[in-house]
């Protein structure tokens, strides 16, 4: 997996985190860069050591799953990114102001989940996980203190379609490494 995909990957898996952001900015009366940063912190800090987590735990079973490894890489991407989109489409992001650690503790364990199934994919694909979870990780940064700019914008108008596309990048990512498994296995 080149660097182009982890980056497209990146994205995608933060969009969670971007359309929360996008909530926090929406429900905060002044937005400041503490309060962006805070957000890009904690988002982008779980989203780059989950898939580290992931990814040894996934490479703790790959010896026993590596003949259908890029088949559980591609369910894993679906299931994933099909969740992302339908949480998009309920539109139920998260809007408060409440930064405070515990919050931000759970906002950022629930919207990298993703990554930990991402990092399992990614011990099957053979990645190296160090520079995976360091562009994962700064993406989320990046779009999730933007997000809390965006938010106090935008926010409203953007945020289901962001959580949409995060989910159909991530399928569609899915889908190409199995061409390219069967594509090669011919």
């Amino acid at each position: 997996m080149g660097i182009i995909e982890l980056i497209i990957i990146g994205i995608g898996l933060a969009m969670d985190a971007f359309t929360v952001s996008l909530g926090k900015g929406l429900s905060l009366r002044r937005v400041s860069p503490k309060h962006a940063l805070i957000t890009g912190v904690w988002f982008g800090g779980f989203q780059a050591l989950m898939p580290i987590i992931g990814y040894w735990l996934g490479h703790s079973f790959s010896a026993a799953v590596s003949d259908i490894d890029h088949w559980i890489a591609f369910l894993l991407l679906l299931v994933i990114g099909v969740n992302m989109m339908r949480e998009a489409w309920a539109d139920d992001a998260e809007q408060d102001d409440d930064l405070r650690p515990r919050k931000m503790f759970v906002l950022a364990v629930a919207t990298s989940i993703d990554a930990l199934a991402v990092g399992v994919s990614m011990a099957f694909l053979g990645v190296n996980i160090w520079m995976a979870a360091t562009i994962i990780g700064t993406i989320t940064l990046l779009l999730s203190f933007t997000g809390v700019y965006l938010g106090s914008c935008v926010g409203s108008r953007l945020g289901p379609r962001a959580g949409f596309a995060g989910g159909a990048i991530l399928i569609i990512i899915g889908i190409k490494i199995v061409v390219e498994h069967l594509i090669d296995g011919i």
